[in-house]
């Protein structure tokens, strides 16, 4: 019967896993579009890679790649490329997901709860895309290039180790760093742009700013995450060493200095703020849009 509450229920119920749905729809398109610029800049973010497990100077990384040559530069690009599509699709919608399930109690603000969500759609995101990184990392090593020549050869090598040494290797730091991050990002995020929209910029601008900000506190806060998860998950095979022996014998080769630690993390912090600003951006345009 129309107008009856059993009615009025189900419609609301339909209406709501829409608003759902769309939140992973959104969160997939606005990560594809942002990046889409990956494929250009990719040779960049290779270099990173290399000052990332080999301790160099930028000059000594490119220097690397170009002996390699260009058929082998964009070695690597496409599980990043996957990655980072349905990464947003599933961080976005998983997020908004559990912040619907989430209820405000005694011993959690509403304030808080995004970035409750935030955290445990970090720890789902890990599971799922720690073997994206694992043969991303793997095939962006140079020295994997002559006994692991194809992504096939890299995914059956791993198929044969122990799950936790193939590609689930970094699984703990991954899931720190993806949980911690996520936190960040859906607690900052609209507190952020709530300021920035107060100084009299337009949504769309506020939002950018937002994702960009909040970008920069993460990867300055996670970065040394990221090369500690490089480093572990470059090689295949050798020998097997917990997540503290990995961190000491790390440290010791930055010879004990956060700069060297850091190396590299100036064009990764850049590239995440450009890359999240987007994402911000077209995101809250598309939520907005389809409220």
């Amino acid at each position: 019967m129309a107008g009856s509450p059993d009615h009025e229920q189900e419609d609301g119920g339909s209406q709501n896993t829409i608003i759902r749905l769309q939140s992973y729809l959104h969160g997939g398109t606005s990560s594809l579009l942002s990046t889409l610029p990956t494929v250009f800049v990719f040779p960049v973010y290779k270099t990173i890679f290399r000052q990332q497990i080999h301790n160099a100077p930028v000059h000594q990384a490119v220097g690397q790649l170009y002996k390699e040559g260009p058929l082998k530069l964009y070695r690597g690009v496409v599980p990043p490329l996957l990655m980072r599509t349905l990464n947003g699709t599933l961080l976005f919608g998983l997020q908004d997901t559990l912040l619907r399930h989430l209820s405000p109690s005694t011993t959690t603000s509403a304030a808080a709860l995004p970035a409750l969500a935030g955290f445990g759609a970090g720890v789902v995101e890990a599971v799922v895309f720690t073997p994206f990184e694992r043969v991303q990392n793997v095939l962006q090593n140079g020295h994997n290039d002559k006994h692991l020549p194809s992504l096939r050869s890299v995914l059956m090598k791993l198929k044969v180790e122990r799950i936790s040494q193939g590609y689930y290797r970094a699984f703990l730091p991954i899931a720190a760093r993806n949980a911690f991050g996520s936190s960040l990002y859906f607690g900052l995020k609209g507190p952020v742009c709530a300021v920035v929209a107060g100084q009299g910029l337009s949504p769309l601008v506020s939002s950018f700013v937002s994702g960009t900000v909040t970008s920069m506190v993460i990867s300055l806060t996670l970065y040394p995450l990221s090369v500690l998860v490089a480093n572990m998950q470059a090689q295949v095979g050798g020998e097997v060493k917990s997540v503290t022996a990995c961190w000491r014998q790390l440290w010791k080769s930055r010879n004990h200095s956060l700069i060297s630690l850091y190396r590299g993390g100036s064009l990764v912090i850049l590239r995440s703020c450009v890359t999240w600003g987007i994402t911000t951006a077209i995101y809250d345009r598309q939520q907005k849009g389809s409220s």
